[in-house]
């Protein structure tokens, strides 16, 4: 849905475009495009974790901070930057397959942009694979990361507004007294994290999306500022807010879980490293 509403034609509100892709694609058209980010979430968010939490131990090593103290805005800061920074390297493939997985039916019908061969609606790629080959052979690396620098732009505020809020909303809401916040705790401070990041980041993910999106059948954009300014020309600031309620929706859950999950695994893995063999 968020694919169709930024980068799509003709799908109006959220649930507009649920009726028209049940209508035109039934229950299938819902699960597009979702075997290769389901295949890599994994990878992308040990890096992303990884790199933002040993981060954060180097930064406080170079302070000589205690390990069990808090971390400083300062640290965090810099350590969210970081990890959006390396995120965009594994990120950008992953989501160009799968916008161009998703956005390979969309009817096209701008007169003034030069098609390509292929005719507007008909399926291009065969699959993940098949995409992501096509894609590197036509158009090279430039093409298989195709809308980096829009993710860059999204990714590295989107991340300080991801694990700032966390840190902060997760102390907050955590009793007085408490080593560590409970399971409960976790899982409210990380969709609040995620609703938030995702609110901050979605004018440029609208801006990656349809750069992203852009190649299928035609090519409109010359570059992110190119594809900002006719954005706007053309639909004026709200276009910048497309998906944003799919977004926020989405990015409570999502991340509630991941932050669950990552804060579990840690302290499972510190009680197997702290318990005597036998």
């Amino acid at each position: 849905l968020q694919t169709r509403l930024q980068a799509g034609q003709g799908y109006g509100n959220t649930l507009k475009c649920i009726l028209t892709v049940y209508r035109n694609e039934s229950v299938a058209g819902f699960f597009k495009g979702m075997s290769f980010p389901l295949a890599s979430i994994g990878i992308y968010s040990s890096v992303v974790f990884g790199v933002y939490s040993n981060t954060l131990r180097f930064l406080s090593q170079l302070r000589h901070v205690e390990p069990a103290a808090a971390p400083s805005l300062t640290d965090m800061t810099a350590a969210s930057l970081v990890a959006g920074v390396l995120s965009v390297g594994i990120g950008t493939p992953v989501e160009l397959v799968k916008i161009r997985l998703q956005m390979q039916t969309q009817p096209y019908t701008k007169e003034s942009v030069k098609l390509k061969s292929t005719v507007p609606g008909s399926a291009v790629y065969r699959g993940p694979i098949h995409c992501f080959r096509t894609i590197l052979q036509k158009e090279g690396i430039a093409g298989v990361y195709r809308g980096n620098v829009a993710m860059l732009l999204r990714d590295v505020p989107g991340y300080y507004a991801y694990f700032i809020p966390y840190a902060m909303f997760c102390d907050w809401i955590t009793p007085e007294g408490s080593i560590s916040p409970n399971p409960f705790s976790i899982w409210v401070a990380g969709g609040v994290a995620g609703a938030v990041s995702w609110a901050v980041c979605t004018p440029m993910d609208v801006v990656k999306s349809r750069l992203q999106a852009d190649g299928v059948y035609l090519n409109q954009y010359k570059g992110t500022l190119d594809c900002m300014l006719q954005s706007y020309q053309k639909e004026g600031i709200k276009v910048f807010f497309r998906g944003l309620t799919v977004n926020t929706l989405r990015g409570f859950p999502s991340s509630a879980a991941m932050f669950l999950g990552y804060e579990l695994s840690l302290k499972a893995m510190k009680r197997c490293q702290t318990e005597p063999n036998p």
